[in-house]
């Protein structure tokens, strides 16, 4: 080592880096913290319809784990698990035609939590015994082949929204239902990806990652003509933010993709081809936990026989491939898996490409700030001409 260097040290080395810590406002999820009272104000998705039986299903959402079940008449239902007689789960109850029955001592439950039996209790308990003993739950609503939950303050409740891009089917069109986190990537990819729900959401208004990631990293996964570097202009609109990817095609055309986010975890994103015309599906990024989520796809189809075709690189799908191709291809869970179960926020040095990521960033935390200073959110719809959205996606030429 030169004299010189040993004087002057070497400079830009990880020793005696600052603690690295994540925007905590914008990624913790449970019950009271800043962003799950937010999430708390939209209907959330649960599980697809399908998903949703007779036989009780565990699940867990912002951070709380619930139980699903559907009643023998068709009614779904959506509980806290712990039996609020004695606190056995109500995943090993048994579900009838009126409700669910926990296997301890037999209370049977509506789905609305209404105790309508106590078989222990003499003469079958009291009605006012009954009355008293209320299971906690939640309000479901089914649309779009999905059950969704309003999870929040009781005397808030909105209106679930209608989607612009999934509504007024044509002939022959149905809606196809996902709860399967990498149902565009894998056959059967994972239901719950590893990662805090802001991951996949910054990643919906980050243009330019389409051009390096999925075009010229490794392998072209979306179409070739994504390779240009697009012209790319961000705006804020009602409730959300959308970007304008402009491309020049080597056939003199010009192709606009337009994507948008919608608060608080919708996401519209054109299908990686080149199909001109107005966006056919939607996209929801759900908090499992602060370190897991999910991803819910609604995608119109124009077949009754649709199959998400996964996505292949050299022929593979994501699961044949080996950890060893996945890391030489690496794609949309890789990048956004690789930065951590939760991303480390002070870490990072945005640029001007990131501004879309930045103004994303923004929006969620003015509405999360509404929220603690005891507002509504933008977004939440409490009559109908507020509860449909248009959502402004597609790819568009000229």
């Amino acid at each position: 080592m030169s004299s010189e260097r040993t004087e002057k040290g070497i400079e830009g080395t990880a020793y005696g880096r600052p603690r690295a810590f994540p925007n905590e406002l914008l990624t913790r999820v449970g019950p009271g913290t800043p962003c799950g009272e937010f999430m708390r104000r939209y209907w959330q998705p649960v599980l697809t319809s399908a998903h949703v039986t007779n036989r009780p299903r565990e699940v867990r959402i912002l951070g709380e784990d619930l139980i699903v079940f559907r009643d023998k008449v068709g009614r779904p239902g959506l509980f806290y698990p712990r039996c609020m007689h004695r606190g056995t789960t109500l995943f090993y109850g048994r579900v009838e035609e009126r409700g669910i029955r926990c296997c301890y001592h037999g209370w049977l439950f509506d789905v609305e939590g209404n105790c309508l039996e106590q078989p222990c209790e003499p003469n079958g308990g009291t009605a006012q015994g009954r009355a008293n003993a209320r299971q906690p739950w939640y309000p479901v609503q089914e649309r779009y082949g999905i059950l969704w939950a309003y999870m929040g303050p009781p005397d808030k409740v909105p209106l679930l929204r209608k989607l612009d891009v999934i509504e007024n089917l044509a002939p022959g069109e149905h809606l196809w239902a996902d709860d399967n986190s990498l149902a565009a990537t894998a056959d059967f990819g994972m239901p719950v990806v590893n990662y805090n729900w802001l991951h996949m959401n910054d990643n919906i208004m980050d243009p330019f990652h389409v051009q390096q990631l999925h075009t010229t990293m490794s392998v072209v996964q979306f179409a070739g003509e994504f390779a240009v570097m697009p012209q790319v202009r961000f705006d804020y609109v009602d409730a959300g933010v959308t970007y304008s990817a402009v491309r020049k095609l080597d056939d003199g055309r010009e192709m606009d993709r337009v994507s948008a986010y919608i608060l608080p975890n919708l996401m519209a994103v054109p299908t990686p081809r080149i199909e001109a015309g107005q966006d056919i599906n939607i996209g929801i990024t759900v908090p499992v936990d602060d370190t897991h989520s999910r991803i819910f796809t609604i995608y119109r189809a124009r077949s009754p026989d649709f199959k998400f075709s996964p996505l292949r690189m050299n022929g593979k799908s994501w699961t044949e491939m080996t950890p060893e191709e996945r890391r030489d291809m690496p794609g949309d869970y890789e990048a956004q898996a690789g930065q951590g179960p939760m991303s480390l926020h002070s870490e990072e040095h945005l640029a001007t490409s990131d501004r879309g990521v930045a103004m994303q960033r923004r929006l969620l935390e003015q509405e999360i700030r509404k929220v603690m200073a005891g507002e509504d959110p933008a977004g939440v719809a409490f009559d109908e001409a507020d509860a449909f959205v248009r959502v402004p996606s597609g790819n568009f030429y000229r």
